[in-house]
């Protein structure tokens, strides 16, 4: 499970990131609101941390251009705002769960659990015979689990949150192996062949788009 914390305090950020990498979880830290923004809308996170306040932009702000956008990933909103009435302005805007600072780190995980139960519906993407679990980060074929690497699921998720949509090779290298520039190098294609080869009569499913990228299709081109 991946979460964004997006934290401004580099002490509180660091501290719940190695706790929640010590329970398994991958953790990003972010430290504004606009750059939070543009990353959760990767769609790449099961779980968004938000801090209610921030250097730039808000938390509550972040919060409600998510849900405008229409991005479903639970939000637990961390805040030293404890009125009664934050509370309930937090939870209007968007956010899932309310924790006031300063927190058990026990509370803020039964929280993230309990976020990601109800959650479990989201945590499934189908795309035709195909779906993607991201609750046990595993990916079915007609029912049949696939044997992929952590890198090859991860590729596959990123297409499979744009089903049907093009993803640009300069996106998948960002979001899948995190480079900011492309390295010249054809590590995204042999990745693409190796799921292929995996997905066996299914290879069609992942389309080239020349010169731009790759797209998940549900049905096969006529």
């Amino acid at each position: 499970m991946k979460v964004l914390i997006v934290e401004d305090d580099t002490r509180v950020a660091k501290f719940v990131a190695r706790v929640l990498t010590e329970e398994g979880y991958v953790a990003d830290v972010c430290a504004n609101g606009a750059d939070a923004t543009q990353q959760a809308q990767s769609g790449m996170y099961d779980l968004i941390l938000l801090d209610w306040m921030l250097p730039d932009v808000d938390g509550l702000s972040v919060c409600r251009t998510l849900r405008r956008a229409g991005l479903a990933t639970p939000i637990l909103m961390l805040t030293a705002r404890g009125e009664l009435r934050e509370r309930v302005l937090g939870l209007e805007t968007g956010a899932d769960d309310y924790l006031v600072k300063p927190f058990e780190i026990e509370e803020l995980l039964a929280r993230i659990r309990a976020l990601v139960r109800r959650s479990s519906a989201f945590s499934k993407l189908a795309c035709g015979d195909l779906e993607v679990d991201r609750m046990n980060r595993r990916a079915l074929l007609r029912g049949a689990a696939l044997d992929l690497t952590g890198r090859e699921y991860t590729l596959l998720l990123h297409l499979a949150l744009r089903v049907d949509r093009v993803a640009p090779k300069s996106e998948l290298l960002a979001h899948v192996w995190e480079m900011k520039f492309d390295p010249g190098t054809n590590i995204v294609e042999v990745h693409v062949s190796r799921l292929r080869d995996k997905l066996g009569e299914h290879a069609w499913m992942i389309e080239t788009v020349r010169g731009v990228g790759y797209r998940l299709r549900a049905e096969r081109a006529p």
